[in-house]
């Protein structure tokens, strides 16, 4: 029967990552892995070696309305066989293998699944037995692991529920719109405002003695420019950044009461007057 939420006015997702369960003993924790896929659109499971009979009345009271999925199951006679139409796989386990592979978590699993879906491959997510999980042999099929940030005391996690925390990566990776989003300002600096800026401090600092020894100036520069290129600047941090380092070469501004005694000195490569040269 299905549970609350269930709405079958509303179109269902369908698709994702294809869920592999090896070797299952029990066939509630199949039902209620086939309800956690329905909960997040994953409609093809692959079940390996299960239990002669899985598919019964207990089965489909777990799936709690997700008994479609079980009709449509996949059963196979190895793990090999059931991945062997897949072009990326993830094993799941909460154990450290040595077995040299990436090792993900959900926040960085559910993108890498969509991109390469996008692309038309077929993927997998490969889930092991109750009590002991995945083998090492069953790993070394698999690209990747997937594992997720749960208490190093206690890691085991029931059947479905690794599968509900898998389904949740694969949705979350969808990046659904949010209430609202940051809205830009400012437009990113130009190469040439970056490149003023540059050389402004850079010969701000050569006076002050920051470029030593001589010889090393150059990767010293280089650096400097890459701190700030990662920064991906927009046109008034650049505004900004360059102010500030006026106020700390020229020092104080003058009390705006007080008549100045002269033109101000207009840093190199910037026009007078502009927002840039009063460092806005």
């Amino acid at each position: 029967m299905p549970g609350a939420g269930t709405d079958h006015t509303r179109q269902a997702l369908s698709g994702g990552p294809a869920i592999i369960l090896v070797e299952p003993q029990l066939g509630e924790n199949i039902g209620m892995a086939a309800r956690a896929m329905a909960n997040f659109g994953l409609s093809e499971m692959r079940i390996v070696r299960p239990r002669e009979r899985w598919l019964n009345q207990k089965t489909r009271a777990a799936a709690a309305g997700a008994e479609f999925l079980l009709d449509q199951a996949q059963v196979f006679g190895s793990l090999q066989e059931a991945v062997a139409d897949l072009h990326f796989t993830y094993a799941t386990t909460a154990r450290e293998r040595g077995q040299g592979k990436e090792v993900v978590g959900p926040a960085q699993a559910g993108p890498v699944l969509r991109g390469r879906v996008a692309d038309g491959q077929k993927v997998g997510i490969i889930f092991g037995r109750e009590r002991t999980g995945l083998e090492n042999d069953d790993i070394a099929l698999a690209d990747a692991i997937l594992t997720y940030p749960v208490n190093p005391g206690y890691a085991s996690l029931n059947l479905a529920q690794a599968v509900l925390l898998a389904g949740y990566a694969w949705m979350a990776g969808a990046e659904a719109p949010l209430p609202f989003e940051r809205k830009e300002k400012w437009g990113p600096a130009s190469r040439d405002m970056l490149l003023s800026f540059f050389e402004y401090l850079e010969d701000q600092l050569e006076e002050r003695g920051f470029f030593r020894p001589a010889h090393k100036r150059p990767v010293m520069s280089r650096n400097l420019r890459n701190i700030f290129h990662r920064m991906q600047l927009s046109e008034q941090d650049v505004r900004t950044l360059r102010g500030m380092v006026v106020r700390l070469v020229e020092g104080p501004r003058e009390p705006q009461t007080k008549k100045r005694r002269g033109p101000k000195q207009t840093p190199k490569g910037t026009k007078p007057g502009t927002p840039e040269a009063r460092g806005e």
